[in-house]
């Protein structure tokens, strides 16, 4: 059996003495395409951030295709939820998509040739092939996540990670990523996280509910139980595949 794409054995992590996760055990295999669900200040960007490296468990261990997360960096692309960029800054989509190339192991110089033909074909792949030259900061809410989702493939990653990559979007929007997402799924691992749990249950088949605890659930399992324990209090489970029928079947789960 091939190594997991991750693995977290007993792992725990504190902030100035505050217990963010606490004796989180995961694996993820290959091609797994799973959803990270949790209350704010759960731990879900914790979580995140402990898998990039960017943060170092106080105990446990935790392994990225077999190695330490900071190793496997190359192998691994990040999706922010937005990005944080001066609206004055001239950068265009192609720039934009070609930082992704730095975390394919670029250090320093101008980019290869083969950098550009790869931050083009990821733009191929969002759909955004013409936008090259086009400034970030004219583009849609949607086009402008597809350019980062583009830049998270420009470094060929083996394992994609998604923070919130749907807030703010439209509906329409979010069911076209999604879509993408399911195909990237047939040759990576993705970890989405979202707080539309609804949805992902029509996406996913197990959700990673994350609020200190890590608990694995199939998507048939998450019910309004599962959901008050997750997040303290009833929240509704939309689901966009769907319509309210006068007969009165509920949209929402408690």
């Amino acid at each position: 059996m091939p190594e997991p794409v991750v693995l977290l054995d007993h792992v725990s992590f504190a902030y100035n003495g505050q217990s963010i996760i606490e004796d989180a055990c995961l694996t993820i295999r290959e091609q797994e395409f799973l959803c990270m669900v949790g209350p704010n200040g759960g731990g879900k960007t914790t979580l995140l951030r402990l898998m990039l490296g960017l943060l170092a468990p106080q105990s446990g261990r935790l392994e990225v295709f077999g190695t330490t997360p900071e190793a496997a960096r190359p192998k691994v692309g990040y999706m922010p939820q937005e990005a944080q960029l001066d609206p004055q800054f001239p950068v265009s989509v192609l720039d934009v998509v070609l930082m992704g190339r730095l975390s394919a192991g670029l250090q320093i110089g101008p980019y290869r040739r083969r950098d550009r033909e790869i931050a083009q074909q990821a733009l191929e792949e969002v759909s955004l092939g013409n936008a090259t030259r086009r400034a970030l900061t004219d583009l849609s809410g949607g086009q402008r996540q597809r350019v980062l989702l583009a830049r998270a493939l420009a470094c060929e990653p083996q394992l994609l990670l998604l923070d919130e990559p749907t807030a703010n979007l439209d509906v329409a929007v979010q069911e076209e990523l999604y879509a993408l997402l399911r195909r990237l799924s047939e040759r990576m691992a993705i970890i989405l996280v979202s707080h539309d749990v609804g949805f992902v249950s029509t996406l996913v088949e197990s959700v990673i509910c994350v609020n200190r605890k890590v608990v694995v659930h199939p998507t048939t399992s998450l019910n309004g139980k599962v959901i008050t324990d997750l997040y303290g209090s009833d929240v509704s489970m939309i689901r966009h595949d769907h319509r309210c029928s006068e007969e009165g079947h509920a949209c929402s789960s408690s």
